[in-house]
């Protein structure tokens, strides 16, 4: 298993080993160990799964206090999976970028406290599965507009966007950015 750093400072891609031929293929997509050596020492408490149809796009969303650390991997399909640094003070505050996320490479994205998190399925349909680190609480549930023109995440234009309600009505990050109970308090560790 390979973990790879990237170009926002906590985010990390997780690329494990698949082995395949013409019966399938077997690959370990989660180790604690080979986590742990790479700077991963969350202790998992919940895993959810999600299966959308082509379009739709979740996001951006993360849970106030205590906040949620995620491991999002798509085990069906395709997506393009998104990060946005919210923790105030950070130099790549309101950054984005964008993994596609596959059933075929089966990467999987970490992603730590102080960032947003969304994806749009590109493929004709996908099942998300992420792990968590503290269980969903409906009251600290938040996010801000998939489309904010400050961030401006580069969606998939090719594809018609289908978004709930509440993110359709979700609030610009400049507007909710003083309230984020995230601080940026330097780079993280090394691992």
């Amino acid at each position: 298993m390979q973990v790879d750093s990237t170009r926002l400072p906590g985010v990390l891609l997780v690329k494990p080993v698949v082995h395949g031929d013409a019966r399938g293929f077997f690959a370990e997509t989660f180790r604690d160990d080979a986590m742990a050596a790479a700077g991963i020492t969350t202790r998992w408490v919940q895993d959810n799964h999600s299966r959308s149809g082509q379009g739709v796009l979740r996001g951006m969303h993360f849970q106030t206090h205590p906040g949620q650390e995620k491991l999002v991997r798509c085990a069906r399909g395709r997506i393009l999976d998104v990060v946005v640094d919210v923790r105030r003070g950070s130099p790549t505050f309101g950054q984005w970028e964008g993994f596609e996320l596959d059933d075929r490479q089966l990467h999987a994205l970490y992603v730590p406290i102080g960032f947003a998190h969304g994806f749009c399925v590109l493929s004709d349909v996908a099942d998300v599965v992420y792990k968590c680190s503290n269980y969903y609480d409906p009251v600290t549930e938040a996010g801000f507009a998939w489309d904010d023109p400050d961030v401006r995440i580069a969606w998939p234009e090719d594809i018609d966007v289908q978004v709930s309600q509440r993110d359709a009505e979700a609030p610009r990050l400049h507007d909710i950015s003083d309230g984020l109970p995230f601080v940026w308090t330097g780079p993280p560790a090394a691992p």
